[in-house]
């Protein structure tokens, strides 16, 4: 599986400022609804916030990757946030977050979500990588650096 199976243009934007943690969720689930019709955007939201109360998301150096399994789910679905201004989201490190990948798994497929969370952990420690993200000035060009970046290494 490639990047691209799990993202589409309309689930990766750039968005200017958003006021919080928990608003930046409501966004994330609701664009992770739109690759997933059979749920709805507040299932997918108690489920992110369920997971965050586990413990942030939040991998340092500005990124997080919020997560988690959802019965009703047929197939993975990510959704990608650039935010221009960054904004506190617990991470690790407590720097602010401005680069968010969020990741939907049907419940009982366990290995492949940690498959696809090591593999995308992996994509975003490469700092050059990120630099290049936070550059990106647009939803196309944001989509289109995001797939670019696993053609040459898929998922397994």
């Amino acid at each position: 599986m490639n990047l691209t199976q799990l993202i589409a243009p309309d689930r990766v934007i750039c968005l200017p400022s958003i006021s919080s943690k928990k608003r930046l969720l409501e966004k994330l689930s609701q664009l992770l609804a739109l690759g997933a019709l059979e749920l709805n955007h507040g299932d997918i939201f108690n489920r992110l916030i369920e997971r965050e109360r586990l413990g942030s998301t939040g991998l340092g150096h500005g990124v997080a990757l919020p997560h988690g399994r959802i019965a009703d789910l047929d197939h993975s679905v990510g959704a990608f946030i650039k935010l221009d201004q960054a904004i506190d989201f617990d991470s690790t490190d407590g720097q602010p977050t401005d680069l968010l990948f969020a990741l939907l798994v049907p419940e009982f497929h366990t290995e492949e979500h940690l498959q696809i969370l090591a593999s995308l952990a992996g994509m975003f420690s490469n700092m050059e990588f990120c630099k290049q993200l936070r550059q990106c000035s647009n939803n196309e060009e944001l989509f289109r650096h995001l797939s670019g970046w696993e053609q040459a290494s898929p998922f397994s």
